[in-house]
């Protein structure tokens, strides 16, 4: 992808009986998210609502139907390595479905307090509080220099 031309994403974090279901990222070769516990999500197909996409990349990648996933967030994530990413974060706590095998790592249902002790982006940790504390909608700008950050200003 050329990087000037920004990626749109989603991520969803799955919650039951306080946990999240994380994906463990393991599989795929040149993962900018290699060995990185986070939610499940993807990029947009060309046309899609960003429900429609989280839907759609947590059907593929979980086997489970989101029932009523909520958006919670905007991040803008500005990377001198990986390019603009704008992520549509949701969060949601109903669904159906048996949980099936990712291609692209393993998922775990992880006791949410434990997900910020794994290796995660310093920017998910900011995000994953605001999911935590707050009640509202948010933003949130992250700027990367390689894997360390050097700004975040929530919107």
């Amino acid at each position: 992808m050329e990087q000037n031309t920004p990626r749109l994403t989603t991520l969803c974090y799955i919650e039951k009986d306080g946990c999240y279901l994380i994906l463990h990222r393991t599989k795929k070769p040149h993962d900018e998210n290699g060995d990185k516990w986070v939610g499940v999500g993807g990029k947009f197909e060309y046309g899609e609502s960003p429900e429609e996409c989280v839907l759609r990349e947590v059907k593929e990648e979980t086997g489970l139907t989101l029932q009523d996933p909520r958006f919670r967030g905007l991040v803008t994530f500005v990377s001198d390595e990986w390019g603009v990413e704008y992520m549509h974060l949701f969060t949601c706590t109903t669904f159906t479905g048996t949980l099936t095998d990712c291609d692209e790592g393993e998922l775990v249902w992880l006791p949410k307090g434990e997900l910020l002790t794994k290796k995660l982006w310093e920017g998910d940790r900011l995000f994953l509080r605001a999911l935590d504390e707050r009640d509202d909608f948010f933003t949130l700008k992250l700027r990367y220099e390689g894997e360390t950050l050097v700004e975040s200003k929530f919107g």
